[in-house]
């Protein structure tokens, strides 16, 4: 089970332009990775325009943003695109790091199960080791409380290792 305080697991995926793009890449800087159900839908955008506003402080923290959704790498081009996301998205359309991390789970919408990625955010400290986790997180508010932590958190290593496995992706 994922945890706080346990190494974050690596992963390399594409980005919107096809480069791939591994978070052992970001060692030495605070990440944000945030996991999100779909490109172009009505909560989705809030959270993403959310980022995109909050971006100059994100980056004066130090931190790097990294939204991770299923969608291709085109839709998250279109969609960085149509609302000037500045920050990286990728693509998970295998699941890999989106079941690793544990956001793949059963969703109940209107009466109807199925499987979808729950909204979560992870805060991932300069060793590579997750910080703080915050699930089911409303779209709106999501940046600003994100910045709230990065504000009152002395975030403290404990090596310099990111997991390069992802147990359970059978």
């Amino acid at each position: 089970m994922i945890q706080e305080g346990m190494k974050a697991y690596n992963f390399t995926l594409n980005d919107k332009n096809g480069k791939p793009v591994s978070l052992s890449d970001f060692i030495g800087q605070k990440v944000v990775l945030y996991f999100y159900p779909k490109d172009n839908t009505p909560g989705c955008t809030r959270q993403a325009c959310a980022f995109a506003e909050s971006y100059k402080e994100f980056e004066e923290m130090g931190a790097v943003v990294i939204g991770i959704s299923k969608d291709s790498e085109a839709s998250h081009n279109k969609f960085a695109e149509k609302y000037n996301l500045p920050f990286i998205l990728l693509s998970d359309h295998e699941l890999t790091a989106i079941k690793a991390y544990e956001v793949w789970q059963e969703k109940k919408l209107y009466g109807k199960t199925s499987m979808g990625v729950v909204r979560t955010t992870f805060i991932i400290d300069e060793n590579g080791y997750i910080e703080k986790i915050m699930t089911k997180v409303k779209p709106d508010t999501n940046a600003a409380e994100i910045l709230k932590v990065l504000n009152a958190t002395k975030f403290k290593g404990k090596n310099n290792d990111i997991a390069s496995d992802s147990p359970g992706l059978e």
